[in-house]
Parts: C-alpha cells; sequence; structure tokens
C-alpha cells in the first residue's frame, strides 16, 4: 500500500470536495429541468459522482495510509 503525504491528501480532499459541489450542481440542474429525459440524465450523472465520493471516503475510512 502506497503511504500519501499530508500534502498528497489535501489533494485528495480537494477533489471530494469538487465532486461533492459537481454532484450538487447537477442535482440542482436536474430539478430545474423541465425536460424529462434530460432530468434522468442529469440525475444519472450526479449519482455517479455521489458514488465517487462514497468511494473515496470509504477508502480513506478504512486505511491509515498517511504519513
Amino acid at each position: 500500500m502506497t503511504v500519501l503525504t499530508v500534502k498528497e491528501l489535501a489533494f485528495v480532499e480537494d477533489e471530494i470536495r469538487a465532486e461533492v459541489i459537481t454532484a450538487k450542481t447537477l442535482n440542482w440542474c436536474a430539478t430545474q429541468c423541465k425536460d424529462q429525459e434530460l432530468r434522468k440524465k442529469l440525475e444519472e450523472m450526479a449519482e455517479k459522482h455521489q458514488l465517487k465520493i462514497a468511494y473515496l471516503s470509504q477508502y480513506f475510512n478504512r486505511t491509515n495510509n498517511i504519513q
């Protein structure tokens, strides 16, 4: 297992925050959308970002890979 430095971990945390913002933005856009097909696509895209957040969070919660 690769051990991350504090700086590297900060970059990962920044990416997680960016994923959160992206997911929230896509969900908001979906609520504003009247076209059901487009709404569904936006919701699917948001879900993919939410799954990335969950995966990254689980990975870092179950490992001690900080140097």
